[in-house]
């Protein structure tokens, strides 16, 4: 095939690495990024076993290989539907999306802030979720999309009690308002207190699945939370809530997960540390 190489061997070459590489890319953005970064740990050390001749381990992996790709293809069929759909669906309304401007750290950090202050004092129920590495386009698909600004007014309206957008969570992705009224899936974590409602659970089991930030405003206490990695903080107070969003949109993303910030309660005066319960 490849015996006298000429411009359509590297032409068709060059077609499947591009493809490759975007099948690829779209994955790495939704829940399954994990696990298919756990199957190309699989396939190294299935090379790596060849290379030293370790027939026993090569073998089992090969075998977990050949099985294991069949199980994913059945246990993520939505994510590989939906990668499948983005592929042929690249319309001009994603693109013009994309290539909308956003407002600047600080801007958005004053608006959400803003916001979450003004609805914890009316005590506005609140559910906002911060994308960072894994994508949430397929919970944003089960709301409605908006893509605009990010703004205090626009927050506020947003979850205005008896609109058409109060109930669910907003998603922000690039410093943008992405989609609202979107449906997560609550968390099953026992240990979570009965005090907790629907919102809370929602916003902590999407922490538990991916990367992202969820921000509360209790709807009966007016309290500010938030939930990261599947664990909810309460009391935020605005210098806390500014420093979080601040480190989240300066799009330094390993430093939160790293430095602890002391969080002083309104109510009863005490301190809290991020990633306590």
């Amino acid at each position: 095939m490849f015996l006298y190489p000429d411009w359509r061997n590297f032409l068709d070459i060059a077609i499947i690495a591009v493809l490759i590489y975007y099948l690829i890319s779209v994955l790495l953005r939704t829940r399954a990024s994990s696990v298919f970064k756990g199957i190309g740990v699989f396939f190294v050390c299935t090379w790596l076993s060849k290379i030293m001749e370790l027939n026993v381990v090569s073998w089992a992996l090969q075998q977990f290989i050949n099985t294991g790709v069949i199980v994913i293809v059945i246990l993520f069929q939505p994510e590989l539907r939906r990668t499948l759909e983005q592929i042929g669906r690249r319309s001009t309304l994603s693109h013009s999306s994309s290539k909308q401007s956003a407002k600047s750290s600080d801007e958005c950090v004053s608006a959400i802030v803003q916001a979450m202050t003004n609805m914890s004092r009316k005590r506005i129920g609140a559910l906002i979720v911060i994308e960072r590495k894994t994508g949430l386009r397929e919970f944003e698909e089960t709301g409605t999309f908006i893509d605009a600004e990010i703004t205090s007014p626009l927050l506020e309206n947003i979850f205005e009690p008896n609109t058409p957008l109060h109930d669910g969570a907003t998603i922000i992705r690039n410093r943008r308002i992405q989609a609202s009224a979107c449906i997560l899936q609550l968390s099953d974590d026992p240990t979570i207190s009965k005090e907790l409602g629907t919102r809370h659970r929602a916003a902590i089991g999407i922490t538990e699945t991916t990367d992202a930030i969820s921000l509360i405003v209790s709807e009966e206490t007016g309290i500010i939370s938030m939930a990261r990695e599947g664990k909810l903080t309460r009391y935020i107070d605005n210098k806390a809530l500014t420093q979080i969003l601040t480190e989240i949109f300066s799009n330094d993303k390993t430093s939160l997960g790293r430095k602890n910030y002391r969080l002083k309660t309104n109510a009863k005066r005490e301190e809290k540390t991020i990633g306590e319960n």
